[in-house]
């Protein structure tokens, strides 16, 4: 098992790519093949997975959740951030990533994305990656052998 963190500065409400970033720390492990997780330890700021090919679809998606998910006044939570909050849960706080041969298994169009919704602020992201060796004779197994 390997875990490393980075931190981010982010302004108001964005996605960033971070996939770069993940491929870096998959490569430093030396894990070729296994699971890794990507976590973000905060409540107004999530993690997914999403095309990375074309901007536009960050801003559908920004849009989107902020149709979804408006600031009201009738919110009763003291930091005036409840929206924020909703759309932190409803992207989610992590994503995992088959790893095989030393590389993300992600398809042709996908990223990995930090997505802040309540910013600026300085972020932490927590990345862990697991090997898929077996403990008692260290043979790569995606299964029972």
């Amino acid at each position: 098992m390997y875990i490393e963190q980075f931190s981010l500065i982010t302004e108001k409400e964005d996605f960033y790519s971070i996939t770069a970033r993940v491929q870096h720390v998959v490569e430093e492990s030396g894990i070729r093949d296994g699971l890794c997780t990507v976590f973000c330890s905060h409540t107004t700021a999530g993690i997914t997975i999403n095309e990375n090919a074309d901007p536009d679809v960050v801003t559908d998606m920004l849009l989107g959740l902020r149709q979804a998910y408006p600031d009201r006044p009738e919110f009763s939570h003291a930091e005036g951030n409840a929206a924020a909050h909703l759309k932190a849960a409803a992207v989610g706080s992590s994503v995992s990533v088959i790893l095989s041969g030393g590389e993300l298994l992600l398809g042709t169009w996908q990223g990995i994305y930090f997505c802040e919704f309540d910013g600026p602020r300085t972020r932490r992201c927590i990345i862990q990656i697991i090997t898929a060796s077996c403990s008692r004779c260290g043979t790569i197994t995606y299964g029972e052998h």
